[in-house]
């Protein structure tokens, strides 16, 4: 059985911060430690504290959702799962890994920016990945750029990692650059990404591959992703579509959108 945490939430309301700042207690040996959710590097290095805390907690729903329209989008045009060649960005210690796994995609590789990340994800799914990289993609050096091209991907996920600086625009383009002219893209994004008056790189990014002439949308679902601390809904919206053409270089600078 994995090991069972001592979590506290704190009593203030949790809204009142950015996603990105919200925190919660670890008790450790009689000590207390403060946590944001977002410090994924001490949460990976305690085996279970992750699903304990996003999936057991908070019921993180968002691996098996975004897992669901992507079959869907492959049935309508009656491909096989797989046959997919999958890059797993902001892989983390494997959640959409292993759905993916188990619905048989014939190549699977992770990707984060942290090295805990991989050694959770060897550590507690061994079997998921075919490869893990280490690397930041917002500045792939050419070795590593060429070495990932080799592995043919047609299809990039990216669940619960985008928007609030884990995965930045650049990132994440120079990920979809490495998806087949006709390959999928599935992922998830807070549901005020999507909202005209978010400012944010990220928000833009999506928004202009959203209407742009690169991308066909197959799926665009509102659904909660989780719960809040206080038991309150947090609605993302989960996408997959599927790139009809390939994306410029300087998409990036055309719409004047910065990490």
């Amino acid at each position: 059985m994995p090991e069972r945490y001592r979590i506290q939430f704190p009593q203030a309301d949790s809204q009142k911060l950015g996603q990105d700042e919200i925190f919660f207690t670890l008790i450790e040996d009689g000590k207390e430690k403060r946590l944001r959710f977002h410090d994924y590097n001490e949460i990976y290095k305690r085996p279970g504290l992750y699903e304990q805390l996003f999936y057991d907690r908070l019921r993180c729903n968002s691996p098996a959702k975004v897992a669901d329209l992507l079959q869907r989008a492959l049935n309508t045009v009656r491909e096989p799962v797989t046959e997919l060649r999958v890059i797993d960005l902001g892989a983390g210690n494997g959640m959409m890994g292993e759905v993916l796994k188990r619905e048989g995609v014939a190549r699977l590789v992770g990707a984060d920016i942290i090295p805990e990340a991989r050694d959770a994800a060897y550590r507690d799914r061994s079997t998921v990945y075919d490869d893990y990289y280490v690397h930041d993609f917002a500045n792939l050096d050419n070795d590593v750029h060429d070495e990932l091209r080799e592995w043919h991907f047609d299809c990039l996920t990216c669940v619960a990692a985008l928007g609030f600086g884990d995965i930045p625009p650049r990132a994440f383009f120079n990920a979809i650059k490495l998806i087949r002219t006709d390959g999928w893209l599935a992922f998830n994004i807070k549901e005020t990404f999507l909202d005209h008056t978010e400012h944010t790189g990220f928000s833009r990014l999506v928004r202009e591959l959203i209407f742009s002439k690169y991308l066909d949308i197959y799926h665009l679902e509102r659904y909660r992703h989780r719960l809040s601390m206080e038991g309150t809904q947090l609605f993302y919206y989960a996408l997959v579509g599927r790139l009809t053409a390939s994306i410029p270089e300087g998409f990036l600078e055309q719409y004047g959108i910065e990490d």
